[in-house]
């Protein structure tokens, strides 16, 4: 589709961003627009059609992307700008992963919007501490969060500066112990029943046939599918790592004729406006479906990799084999669904059951 005729303009409709996008008045362009775009809407008081404003859409129209840098510079005084841009460029150096690098800066972009004019250099250990402080007892912010915080604080007085005994006395909060969340083998029938959308449904079963994390189910490209091997390629997962893992012979079948009804181009799973599946999307295709299927648990999508180990082990297979096929680098990872798993007390009877 040729855009010449159409005018794009980056704004707000009833507070959420869009891409409005303005033309003289032709039916051939309207219709145009609309078979490109079946989501495009119309505003009758801005008298303007227009899209939401995401990544996959403005790479279809051709729109420069806003990086993670101008979206937090924009938000902090000129005084701290230096600082975050260094900060930026060497995350990026260090080669840190997209979700690392967003999660980087928006702990860091926090800091520097508290801060506004007080230079983030000058800033001494008791004043960090003072910060560290603030979030646990002002922000009510949890041990991880809290640790995602000092991580990207640190990562700048110790990478960006050099200031390695900075964070000497800076005492880490101390990870709670839980036990992975997980879905029992009905609870996943009845999910994957309630699920009518093929693509969603191949998604789902793809993340619990395969053990998948959410990056690693929306990373999955075309040609990483070996269907005459039954293996799938996983990579960059978690720490930079690839892996192969085994394609579930009953999913064959739905695997093709997705491919043939949706023609995906590049990445399995694509968005509605083209480009690479979202994982907020994809996250709510788990909830929604949750949802629909009654069950009624907090649990995430990454709850399907948990099932999937722990109906592995329940099933007899080796903790080291389970191991290998979730990526993890260290046994003791996997062992926690040893906690979870009933193989290893199914045979235990409470003294109650005695009396």
């Amino acid at each position: 589709m040729n855009f010449e005729q159409y005018n794009f303009i980056i704004g707000t409709h009833k507070s959420k961003k869009v891409i409005w996008i303005r033309f003289e008045y032709n039916k051939e362009l309207i219709t145009k627009l609309r078979t490109r775009f079946s989501s495009a809407k119309y505003s009758a008081t801005t008298k303007a059609w227009y899209l939401p404003d995401l990544p996959a859409v403005r790479t279809q129209l051709g729109i420069d992307q806003k990086s993670v840098l101008q979206k937090y510079l924009a938000k902090i005084p000129p005084t701290n700008q230096p600082a975050l841009t260094n900060f930026y460029n060497q995350l990026h150096l260090k080669q840190y992963s997209p979700n690392t690098v967003n999660t980087y800066m928006g702990e860091l972009a926090h800091l520097l919007s508290i801060l506004r004019t007080h230079p983030l250099d000058d800033l001494s250990p008791q004043r960090l501490k003072d910060y560290f402080l603030y979030l646990v007892h002002t922000q009510k912010f949890k041990e991880a969060k809290l640790n995602g915080s000092i991580n990207a604080i640190k990562f700048y007085f110790e990478q960006v500066l050099h200031r390695p005994r900075m964070f000497f006395d800076i005492p880490r909060p101390k990870k709670p112990s839980t036990l992975p969340k997980l879905l029992g083998k009905s609870d996943i029938k009845k999910l994957f029943a309630v699920c009518t959308n093929p693509k969603h449904l191949l998604m789902l079963q793809l993340c619990y046939g395969m053990g998948l994390r959410l990056s690693e189910i929306i990373n999955l490209k075309i040609h990483h599918i070996d269907s005459s091997r039954m293996q799938v390629s996983i990579v960059g997962a978690k720490g930079k790592k690839d892996r192969m893992t085994n394609l579930p012979e009953t999913i064959l079948e739905n695997l093709r004729l997705y491919y043939q009804n949706y023609k995906p181009k590049e990445w399995l799973f694509e968005g509605q406006y083209g480009g690479q599946y979202s994982r907020s999307s994809a996250q709510n295709v788990f909830k929604q479906n949750l949802q629909k299927a009654n069950i009624n648990k907090r649990i995430g999508i990454h709850g399907l990799r948990h099932s999937y180990a722990t109906h592995l082990l329940e099933s007899g297979a080796d903790l080291r084999f389970i191991q290998e096929l979730l990526g993890h680098n260290s046994v003791k990872t996997t062992q926690i669904y040893t906690h979870v798993s009933k193989r290893s007390t199914s045979n235990i009877k409470s003294p109650l059951d005695n009396l």
